[in-house]
């Protein structure tokens, strides 16, 4: 009867593995669903850059041809706006991990534990306000009869690129602080006090032990505020005067110029960006997986 028992009983292992895989089956469906609708959108996307546009219909016609990459690649404008659109992207990122890097470290390892979920519930409570308003709420500060006016004497309100790269700072900035959040909460506190001990200052211990170990949570936190920074336009068109970015770009193409063939071609600029930002990333070892 025992053995009988035994040969019906799946092994003991067998049985903790289907445990665990137990959550992981159940993202399958809603994961497999995504990924079949981004790729069959972006396999989309990417044949109608290959059409063209009746000049005197202004009808999209499904016709092959090359014109609208070759378009991208001989319009000095194009380049010009994504050197700009990369730079503003980089600015950001910086920006929004220089602010990071010390309220991360207050929440982790200065705030108590009993004051650390108020402040995650602060860094995140703007996440939930409408996007419209905050940007719009930048427009008034950075309006020549706005606040920073009065406050500065006209030295910083006025639009174009660094207000844009104002704002974009401040609406990406919490998906920079809760990674960089993470990283330092995962810093064992023995060796930031071993740093102590051995006579570092803290600027030394900071920099040369907790900078490696927080790079990972930096590197998390910049593919997001990198690649949403490139994809915007709402925030450019509300505080960005006359700057143009590659955003601006591709929604003049698609609504203003009814070009569907040239704005999905434009689409893959961003792309493209993308997915160097995220080799050059992956060179450094800041995406390997812990051991």
């Amino acid at each position: 009867m025992a053995a009988d028992q035994g040969l019906i009983r799946p092994p003991r292992s067998a049985a903790v593995s289907l445990r665990r895989l137990g959550p992981a089956l159940l993202l399958l469906p809603p994961l497999g669903w995504l990924t079949v609708a981004y790729l069959a959108s972006m396999a989309v996307l990417l044949v109608s850059a290959f059409w063209l546009v009746n000049d005197f219909t202004g009808e999209v016609v499904h016709a092959y041809t090359t014109g609208n990459f070759q378009a991208l690649l001989r319009d000095p404008v194009f380049g010009t706006v994504t050197v700009r659109t990369i730079l503003v992207a980089l600015a950001v990122t910086a920006l929004d991990a220089v602010l990071a890097v010390p309220v991360a470290l207050f929440m982790a390892k200065i705030a108590s534990p009993r004051a650390r979920v108020p402040l995650v519930v602060a860094v995140t409570t703007p996440l939930w306000a409408n996007y419209l308003v905050k940007a719009y709420a930048w427009r008034g500060l950075l309006a020549p009869s706005g606040l920073l006016d009065w406050l500065t004497g006209d030295q910083l309100a006025g639009y174009g690129l660094a207000a844009t790269i104002v704002t974009l700072a401040y609406l990406w900035l919490p998906y920079m602080i809760l990674p960089v959040f993470t990283a330092f909460a995962r810093v064992p506190d023995s060796l930031l006090e071993a740093s102590a001990d051995l006579g570092a200052r803290s600027g030394t211990t900071l920099r040369r032990v907790a900078a490696p170990l927080i790079f990972p949570g930096i590197a998390a936190g910049s593919v997001f505020t990198f690649s949403l920074s490139l994809g915007d336009y709402i925030a450019v068109q509300i505080v960005g005067g006359k700057a143009q970015l590659l955003g601006n770009v591709i929604y003049g193409q698609l609504v203003t110029a009814n070009n569907q063939p040239l704005a999905a071609a434009l689409c893959y600029v961003p792309l493209a960006a993308v997915l160097v930002y995220l080799f050059a990333l992956r060179a450094t070892g800041a995406l390997e997986e812990d051991s």
